[in-house]
């Protein structure tokens, strides 16, 4: 019998000793040994050589290689009985069970998954270098929260069928704080200045809930980008950091930071020039320039004015335009002039958009939402546009555009729009609390982008002391090819306003509408709308004076069919926490049929304007109008109601405008608004002390004015404004957005119901 057994060491050796070569033979059999999991398919299909095929000493090594190489054994050995080739092999245990002891930072769930991108779960080959891997990412988890005092103890334990059990036990030990930051070579700014840019900081009253003493790579690399464009922005035009150290005490408790910058003369803009091809369009760049000179160099007005460079570029076709800004520097007089080279190079026409990504969202919702089109010149500004217009469909995470040659066709490109999907569907059961309407429970299925085709499907119900609704809502985004939308609404609510007492009365009202979405331009959208709705008065307890003469007069039921003329636009740049951009809103109804005859409009405008990173000024204004017509008063289900969180602080809310008093006693009022509403709010917005940058958490100044008249006046005076001033906080808490708000009325009249402090909160879970 001819044979010889290699292993890892010894395939290695075969080579170098000729003594332990194999004479090449002809396999007439391949025989598999030791598999106890493993197919012998996943054997054979690694072999380099089949039944038939000639062996020989470098195929016995590559062969051992490819099995090793599948990382499934621990040992394998190849034999040669006559010529039958024996493949022998021995099988890595397979992990059973990965259990965790000591853990109190963690979920454990959240610790499986990231072994599992190491690669070790239930179920997988092991080994100790791999059990290696998961103690470095399980201290890789914990240094990321700032825990370097962790100790991992890996045990592993073997059970039957050639399987182990793996148990890391850990010692998590303190949370490393940081004692110090330094700032070290600066001398145009303060430490305190240069340390107030920073999220990291050495802690205080609020770093509980922002964590801002914990150091983690991330956000000091943030916080150095933060001090770099602040110099940068500034004139300093050669400022650079030149090192960071990052000092651990040796019981690993405290932390401290050092940062060595370079500040370099701080420079101003002597002048701007143009050199290269302009298209002969010299002036129509230039007042794209946004480099002042006379001023201090600034690197975000450079980089800026690049940008509006390349996108005009981009309007002509010029997709891969070349611009560049170069710094003339003049060091003995600390002035620089800003050249600005621009290239064209060659026009270019779109060849094909290709979409990635949308696993779930069809294709044509995305491209119908396209301005560029194929075999169309490139043109920066749709293809910009197009990009926004997908991205506000809100069904993807992110949504960017790529150009790319194509090969051999220097005139053409292609477009690649790489989408990722989030979760458009939410079963919604959810709480909130307000002081006006007490507790309230919501409910509700909605899914924005249903079966891909981007129309929406909404149910949901709500319900407070004073205001339930039920409303099932369908939106077609692209009722027809232009883009017109379609809306059908059916809602079932039940109100009830607020009184000095309480009462088992209320207003019933059914209704259902359409509603048609006209884009006029690619910012401004114009709604039409018709809806027939019905309101019942169910006479009870507590009923106000001026419902009880609507009964007499009218019956306790009204019906209308309501026509509404709308306008919106809205460029903030965040509809949670916007800092700049504005929001028009105006809305117009007319009661055409039944038994109203009316027309009420109201509109509002938002404005906010970033005073600098940290400080946002904002403005709302708000107006309202209604009458009634042909003979017909205004009807009460249709006035205006003001006080509280979003009108005027510091009055109770809804309390404002008209009164009513209950069962001919006038000691007894309920609050039933008016027909006319005017409102102003101004805020100064501000980071909270203790909490750095984060958005999530601010404070804010107000100073509010408004009113809402009765039914008893034929106009607004501005004598009659009521109008307050405070101070609130806003976040964007774990359980939902919070606001509460501390104000004191600073005009008042006697029947006025003041309240200082006000809060509302609500959310689902």
């Amino acid at each position: 019998m001819r044979g010889i057994a290699w292993g890892a060491l010894l395939s290695t050796l075969v080579a170098a000793l000729p003594a332990w070569a194999v004479d090449p033979f002809t396999v007439r059999d391949i025989r598999v040994e030791g598999l106890q999991r493993v197919e012998p398919g996943t054997i054979f299909a690694s072999l380099p050589f089949r039944v038939g095929d000639t062996f020989s000493d470098d195929l016995g090594s590559a062969a051992i290689r490819s099995l090793f190489g599948l990382g499934l054994f621990s040992d394998v050995r190849l034999q040669v009985d006559g010529e039958v080739l024996v493949v022998i092999v021995e099988e890595r245990p397979t992990v059973a069970d990965i259990t965790f002891s000591g853990i109190r930072e963690f979920d454990n769930d959240v610790l499986r998954r990231a072994l599992r991108d190491v690669g070790l779960t239930e179920g997988r080959p092991f080994d100790r270098a791999l059990a290696d891997r998961a103690e470095q990412e399980l201290k890789r988890q914990y240094l990321n929260r700032s825990m370097y005092a962790v100790d991992v103890t890996t045990t592993v334990t073997p059970i039957e069928r050639n399987r182990v059990n793996i148990n890391f036990s850990v010692a998590e030990g303190d949370v490393t704080r940081i004692r110090e930051i330094r700032v070290v070579g600066n001398e145009a700014f303060s430490d305190s200045t240069l340390r107030g840019l920073f999220n990291l900081n050495t802690g205080n009253w609020l770093s509980w809930y922002t964590r801002s003493d914990r150091y983690s790579r991330a956000r000091l690399n943030a916080d150095l980008e933060t001090l770099r464009s602040f110099y940068l922005t500034r004139g300093f035009l050669e400022f650079s950091i030149d090192s960071t150290q990052v000092a651990i005490t040796p019981g690993k408790e405290d932390m401290s930071i050092t940062v060595n910058i370079t500040e370099g003369k701080r420079f101003v803009v002597s002048g701007v020039r143009l050199e290269g091809d302009f298209l002969g369009r010299e002036d129509d760049f230039k007042s794209l320039i946004r480099i002042r000179p006379g001023q201090a160099y600034n690197a975000e007005d450079v980089a800026e004015t690049i940008r509006a460079f390349s996108d005009y570029f981009g309007r002509f076709g010029f997709a891969f335009a070349r611009v560049e800004g170069v710094p003339d520097i003049d060091r003995d007089n600390a002035s620089v002039a800003i050249v600005i080279q621009a290239q064209p190079s060659r026009r270019a026409y779109v060849r094909r958009i290709d979409i990635q990504g949308n696993n779930r969202t069809r294709d044509e919702v995305i491209r119908r939402e396209f301005r560029q089109l194929e075999a169309a010149w490139f043109d920066s500004d749709r293809i910009r546009l197009s990009r926004d217009r997908v991205d506000r469909l809100g069904f993807f995470t992110q949504v960017s555009i790529d150009t790319r040659e194509v090969p051999d066709a220097p005139d053409q490109v292609d477009l690649v729009m790489t989408v990722e999907e989030r979760p458009t569907g939410n079963l919604t059961l959810g709480a909130g609390f307000s002081q006006a309407e007490r507790l309230s429970l919501v409910a509700g299925i909605q899914q924005e982008n249903v079966f891909g085709s981007g129309n929406y499907l909404g149910l949901n119900l709500n319900t407070s002391d004073f205001n339930r609704q039920f409303s099932l809502t369908t939106v077609n985004p692209y009722f027809t090819e232009d883009g017109i939308s379609r809306s059908f609404d059916l809602f079932y609510r039940t109100t009830r306003p607020l009184t000095s007492q309480e009462g088992d009365y209320r207003l019933v009202t059914p209704g259902v509408r359409v509603r048609f979405g006209v884009p006029f331009t690619e910012t401004d959208t114009v709604f039409f709308g018709l809806g027939l709705e019905q309101t019942r008065i169910e006479a009870g307890t507590g009923l106000p004076d001026a419902y009880q003469r609507f009964i007499d007069d009218f019956g306790t039921s009204a019906s209308s069919v309501p026509l509404t003329v709308g306008w919106a636009r809205d460029s903030r740049d965040s509809a949670l926490v916007p800092t700049e951009g504005r929001l028009i809103r105006f809305n117009a109804e007319f009661g055409i049929g039944g038994d109203t005859r009316y027309t009420r409009f109201n509109g509002q405008y938002q404005q906010y304007i970033p005073l600098n990173r940290q400080y946002t000024l904002a403005f709302n204004a708000e107006a309202g109008w209604g009458k009634g017509l042909g003979g017909r008063p205004f009807p009460l289900f249709k006035n205006f109601f003001g006080g509280g969180l979003g009108s005027v602080r510091g009055f109770e809310q809804g309390t404002l405008g008209g009164t009513s008093g209950i069962d001919g006693n006038l000691s007894n009022l309920s609050y039933i608004g008016g027909s006319r509403m005017v409102l102003l709010n101004t805020e100064i917005i501000a980071p909270f002390p203790g909490a750095g940058n984060d958005r999530t958490l601010r404070m804010f100044g107000f100073f509010d004015i408004g009113n809402v008249s009765d039914d008893f006046r034929q106009s607004t005076k501005l004598s009659d404004l009521r109008a307050s001033a405070g101070v609130g906080i806003s976040w964007i808490s774990p359980v939902g957005p919070l606001r509460i708000a501390y104000a004191r009325p600073v005009r008042k009249f006697p029947n006025d119901k003041p309240q200082s402090v006000q809060f509302q909160i609500g959310t689902s879970f």
